[in-house]
């Protein structure tokens, strides 16, 4: 009996293991084209080199507008040592209404418009705004937040991800 128990303890244990090495694995950040407001593009390669929130939202989410001010300031705060932020307003977003909350708001990062929803389709097909996703230096989506994340967690996984090489 003591085997099986013991036996049991190793194949759980690999199981946990194997858990959380497939679990906390980055994965690379779908190739995308973001058209900016002022008519320009970025791409999913231009992420590469710093560490990058790429915020999914729109001007009617309640939530993403009530965290908006956070963003700003978690952008604020690390942009000097290789963070950036790029908010991705959804499809369905008028993009009268983006244009004048990024002016309003004076958002100091890019702002893109997904016009056709290609860019939410490719990044999970995301449905829910605030999607957030964490993006390291090797353009890898390393955290996925659906509704606004926990600031202080997230403000220390930049601070590991800005440290590493």
């Amino acid at each position: 009996m003591k085997k099986y128990i013991a036996a049991a303890s190793v194949v759980i244990a690999l199981a946990a293991g194997v858990g959380v090495y497939f679990g906390s694995s980055a994965t690379a950040a779908p190739a995308s084209t973001f058209v900016l407001l002022d008519g320009s593009q970025k791409s999913t390669a231009d992420l590469k080199g710093k560490v990058t929130l790429v915020n999914f939202w729109a001007t009617s989410c309640v939530t993403c507008v009530g965290e908006m001010p956070k963003v700003i300031a978690t952008y604020d705060k690390y942009k000097a040592q290789g963070y950036d932020t790029l908010a991705v307003a959804m499809s369905y977003d008028p993009p009268s209404y983006v244009v004048n909350f990024a002016e309003t708001r004076m958002l100091p990062f890019k702002v893109a418009i997904d016009n056709t929803g290609s860019v939410a389709q490719a990044w999970g097909d995301v449905k829910l705004t605030p999607t957030t996703y964490l993006v390291n230096k090797r353009g890898e989506i390393v955290k996925r937040y659906v509704g606004e994340p926990d600031f202080a967690e997230l403000h220390k996984l930049i601070e590991k991800l800005l440290a590493e090489a």
